[in-house]
């Protein structure tokens, strides 16, 4: 397994992966701001955008691979307001189905909060679905529970589903 950050350009490179990766991750259940069925075109128009943020320097995304084939993402959004140079949120978590319970999502995690830190980020947040699988993870991986929002968003099925909010604090040492 390789943990690899991808530039502006290889995210668009990958897009047919990435994309794959997401339609397999909406269809799955995961609630990541997408309703089934997700259409190739909608995937890969999300990952040009993406492409841009990256671009811009405001995002940062890490990808995992096993035996070459794209495994999982995690986004690092970097927020850019002059009060919040301190913090960062982890977004849009992926692991394929073919590739879980095998460590790759505390692999990619630490990927994105070393990167914060690299960054003098001291504060990442994050927020998920609550009673999902992921809720579990960030619990295991020392992240805070803030709360919830109840019926905050649609799951991949249309299901209204309360999110967690979660926050970490980095060290900076």
């Amino acid at each position: 397994m390789s943990i690899t950050q991808l530039s502006a350009q290889e995210i668009v490179q990958y897009c047919p992966e990435l994309s794959a990766l997401l339609i397999d991750a909406v269809e799955g259940g995961a609630s990541v701001s997408f309703l089934a069925p997700l259409a190739r075109e909608a995937a890969d128009a999300y990952w040009h955008g993406v492409s841009a943020d990256v671009a811009r320097g405001t995002r940062m995304v890490f990808i995992a691979r096993v035996d070459g084939q794209m495994a999982g993402c995690v986004h690092l959004a970097i927020a850019t307001q002059p009060n919040a140079n301190h913090r960062a949120e982890i977004q849009k978590l992926l692991v394929h189905s073919a590739y879980r319970r095998r460590g790759l999502a505390t692999r990619l995690m630490a990927a994105a909060e070393e990167a914060a830190q690299k960054l003098g980020r001291s504060l990442v947040v994050l927020d998920t679905e609550q009673d999902s699988h992921a809720e579990r993870l960030y619990e295991r991986l020392g992240y805070q529970r803030v709360g919830v929002i109840p019926e905050f968003a649609r799951s991949s099925t249309g299901a209204l589903h309360g999110t967690v909010l979660f926050y970490k604090q980095l060290g900076m040492g």
